[in-house]
């Protein structure tokens, strides 16, 4: 039975991770074409590849931020990161690459949150090192390129709070440890701190957790928000108050922002809105995710060519058959075939990919040749982002974590 929380992700040995079911038990929708044609008439700009390959294949209240966005009020953009390696994989780049794509069609600002404090419970990191790792990191994600006049990065160590923390306690006093424990999967050897944590990843959905970007807070710059108020209906809920919120994650992080959206309207707030990925698959197959804590899985992005080659061809999983004779005759099984998977995620061709797609399950493509191909994909796509982490300097890291407007 497939396992999905925010810390594990295992699926069946023969068909990977059951999306159909994580919709129905999580109650999220599927992205429709209807809702991408949606989004690109919104926005005058094509679907990332990733939304438009299904990648990005679920979400809650997307449609709602699309038409309060044509109504001519804007949103922010949350995501997050956190910080247990020195440098992120290529599974860790896909949520940052969507909201880079989000950022620049709809011009909105972004809050990423790099959670130092989480990593100190779950990983067992000291302080030090775990500041340490988030500096790095959060050099990696402003190597994707965000705008630095419309992008927040904070630490939870250094940044928590004031009004963000007052929102956590909110948001604490509303939640039981038996909604948590059934939520979360909480048990007798779960540390104290990770039981208290998941109001902190929550409460950046809510625009006044970040008093100092003042547009937020006033009619200003095309943002309206609404004006709190304290009458509840009778479920206790209040008009809701603030700037629309919208979140690119994996689908694992989705019991986080259950609960945040069932907290929400209490508290006076929009439910923040998601669009979810699908895991990236390891080399070694798609019935997990990839994982920083095992390097035969992984390509990072300070792998050097020569690593990137002997990982793919040493570990990626073939969809192939085990003889040329019977790869001819039957072709190659690409839902999971692992070098056919990643390159869905990043060959932008779209033509190419079909192409690929058709020979390799034809048999007409050997199973060394598409991987030859996925090398070349991730050489390029490795040594142009290492090309640009060199130009990240200090400096650079304490502009965008300043605490400023935006």
């Amino acid at each position: 039975e497939q396992v999905i929380t925010p810390w594990e992700v295992s699926g069946s040995e023969e068909a990977g991770i059951d999306y159909d079911k994580l919709v129905n038990q999580w109650g999220c929708q599927r992205i429709t074409p209807d809702l991408v044609a949606k989004l690109e008439a919104v926005t005058a700009t094509r679907a990332h590849t990733l939304i438009r390959r299904g990648i990005f294949f679920a979400h809650r209240d997307l449609d709602v931020i699309l038409d309060s966005y044509q109504r001519g009020e804007k949103f922010f953009l949350y995501t997050g990161r956190g910080p247990s390696s020195g440098s992120l994989h290529l599974g860790h780049l896909i949520p940052f690459l969507i909201t880079k794509y989000l950022q620049d069609a709809f011009d909105v600002p972004l809050v990423v949150q790099m959670t130092d404090d989480e990593k100190i419970y779950m990983k067992g990191l000291g302080v030090d090192e775990a500041r340490t790792l988030c500096h790095e990191n959060a050099k990696d994600i402003i190597a994707v390129g965000f705008d630095v006049k419309k992008t927040f990065i904070f630490s939870d160590l250094d940044y928590l709070g004031g009004d963000f923390y007052r929102n956590i306690v909110r948001m604490g006093q509303l939640v039981n440890l038996n909604q948590a424990q059934s939520t979360f999967g909480f048990a007798g050897e779960t540390k104290l701190g990770m039981v208290g944590f998941p109001p902190v990843q929550a409460c950046p959905s809510f625009s006044s957790s970040f008093p100092h970007i003042k547009s937020w807070h006033s009619a200003r710059d095309g943002f309206k928000p609404d004006a709190a108020s304290k009458k509840t209906n009778d479920k206790g809920e209040k008009s809701a108050s603030g700037v629309r919120c919208l979140i690119p994650c994996a689908i694992d992080q989705d019991p986080y922002f259950r609960m945040t959206r069932e907290c929400a309207p209490r508290m006076g707030y929009h439910k923040p809105a998601l669009i979810e990925a699908s895991f990236f698959p390891a080399l070694q197959g798609a019935k997990g995710k990839m994982s920083a804590s095992d390097e035969t899985s992984a390509i990072f992005l300070t792998d050097t060519p020569k690593q990137i080659k002997d990982k793919i061809n040493k570990y990626a999983f073939s969809g192939g058959q085990q003889t040329v004779e019977e790869h001819r005759r039957l072709g190659a099984n690409i839902d999971i075939d692992v070098s056919y998977q990643w390159l869905k995620f990043f060959l932008d061709d779209d033509d190419e990919l079909a192409r690929i797609g058709e020979e390799y399950a034809r048999g007409r493509m050997l199973t060394g040749e598409i991987k030859a191909k996925l090398i070349d994909v991730l050489t390029d796509l490795v040594v142009s982002f290492q090309r640009r982490r060199a130009m990240v300097t200090d400096d650079m890291v304490y502009a965008y974590m300043a605490v400023r407007n935006m």
